[in-house]
């Protein structure tokens, strides 16, 4: 067949309705209705007008510290060596790593901090670019977490229970709100490798729990093919590809006849999807057409494959085409020893990136519609995990505050919220935590997170659980 009319064959309702394979009613009927959900969400939703269409979370996984990107403590200078005051510790809970240590030597950061914008916002010598989009960052320096290893602070950040086995955020997201876009999913992932310490990082934590796994994210790799198993083998042509499916359609809906799964739904729409997502996701993945400038504000790395730069700018493709959850995991950032030499490497990679990203959906006027949020997993500890030399020193796992920043889709620019210790060990204003964060992103969305739910063994489950306020200080 001439390419020309295989095309048109494809691309006519009335060419598909009469495939003679077909699919049954009840199949299409089921597909179409998936379909609808999938660009309108549940009925109700959102349920008020939001400020953020989507969300764009870049999670620097491994837990950057934050006395020595964020949270300015001068005051240190002059504890530098010495033992952390017990009156400080409180003998709060230790990693094994840290555990056996006689003393605490508290280690001041080695990097100069500035202000920066007209918000005077104060950032380590380690983000000049970060600091050129410091009125556009809402600064929070008073989270906290439960968790004080990295799977289960990873899994809490993600899922909102420490334990596998919940639902994403982003599989949240995409199951109240769906996508904008027929020809992508809801939620992608990217995951970016760093030059520091990395931690495994389990597929799961993008993953649906007990909502339909239709939900969950669809990990880009980088190069040609950025999804396993969608281009077609060789030899194997698009119409064959179409006839395959209908056929595979026709069975799947004689079984849920049969079984009245919903998985089996749940499938015959992911095939469909894929299909679509055979044109759709290799014109996104090409980044030949975009101008040299986009290139130069996103840094060096923006023009290999799979860094966090090229992801940054995917990012914004998809974005641009409707994704509703965008989520970039950058490893590399467990740093318990040789801090200063890893932290600079990671830096190098992740603060102009960042920084652009806010540019590019700013001058694109996407901003204002757009949640970003750059955050870790947990903090660092203020005393050094093991030797501690003039410049040189490590940090364990610290639970009880870190920093992140959002951006955007509702949220306040050029504020600091929440206060710290003059050890950045204890919050001593506003403290937040992880189901505060998620009840915000839920309500820039539009969401209100308590009443977001899906019935699960009985039970109507959220992500927040029993818990969460919106943290309303910091919204536009």
């Amino acid at each position: 067949m001439d390419p020309i009319q295989e095309q048109k064959l494809l691309l006519t309702r009335r060419s598909f309705f009469s495939s003679s394979a077909g699919l049954g009613i009840t199949a299409l009927a089921t597909l179409f209705s998936k379909d609808a959900q999938a660009g309108t969400g549940l009925p109700g939703l959102p349920h008020f007008a939001p400020k953020a269409k989507r969300v764009i979370y870049l999670f620097q996984h491994g837990a950057p510290s934050q006395l020595d990107l964020f949270d300015y403590k001068p005051q240190l200078q002059s504890q530098h060596g010495k033992d952390l005051p017990e009156s400080v510790r409180m003998g709060q809970r230790l990693t094994g790593m840290t555990a056996y240590q006689s003393n605490f030597p508290t280690a001041n950061s080695i990097f100069r901090f500035n202000q920066h914008g007209q918000s005077g916002t104060w950032l380590s010598e380690l983000l000049p670019c970060t600091g050129k989009v410091a009125d556009d960052l809402c600064l929070v320096k008073s989270m906290r977490t439960e968790a004080i290893n990295h799977d289960p602070a990873v899994t809490f950040f993600q899922t909102g229970f420490q334990l596998a086995g919940r639902p994403s955020i982003g599989a949240w997201i995409a199951y109240g709100l769906g996508s904008e876009n027929q020809d992508l999913p809801a939620f992608v992932v990217m995951v970016s490798q760093g030059s520091g310490s990395s931690q495994a990082l389990a597929d799961r934590q993008w993953g649906s729990g007990f909502l339909p796994t239709k939900y969950q994210g669809v990990k880009f790799r980088s190069g040609s093919d950025p999804v396993l198993y969608l281009s077609n083998p060789v030899g194997y042509s698009t119409l064959a590809r179409r006839r395959f499916l209908d056929d595979l359609a026709r069975l799947n809906d004689l079984q849920l006849k049969d079984y009245q799964d919903p998985e089996i739904a749940t499938r015959i729409a992911q095939y469909e999807m894929a299909f679509r997502m055979q044109s759709s996701v290799p014109e996104l993945a090409d980044l030949s057409k975009e101008p040299e400038a986009v290139f130069e504000m996103y840094g060096p790395d923006s023009r290999k494959p799979g860094s966090y730069a090229a992801n940054c700018i995917l990012a914004r493709r998809l974005a641009e085409r409707g994704v509703r959850f965008i989520q970039l995991f950058h490893r590399g950032w467990d740093q318990h020893n040789n801090l200063p030499k890893e932290i600079r490497g990671q830096c190098l990679q992740t603060d102009q990136p960042s920084a652009a990203l806010i540019q590019d959906l700013k001058q694109r006027g996407m901003l204002g519609d757009t949640l970003v949020i750059w955050s870790g997993e947990f903090g660092r500890t203020v005393y050094s995990q093991g030797a501690l030399t003039e410049d040189n020193y490590g940090r364990d796992h610290h639970p009880r505050c870190f920093s992140l920043w959002m951006a955007g889709g509702g949220i306040k620019g050029g504020i600091t919220y929440g206060e710290t210790d003059d050890f950045s060990y204890n919050i001593v204003k506003n403290p937040t935590d992880v189901h505060d964060l998620h009840a915000t992103i839920m309500h820039c969305l539009g969401i209100d997170h308590t009443k977001l739910t899906y019935k699960f063994q009985g039970r109507h489950f959220r992500l927040t659980d029993v818990q969460g306020n919106v943290l309303r200080p910091i919204l536009v």
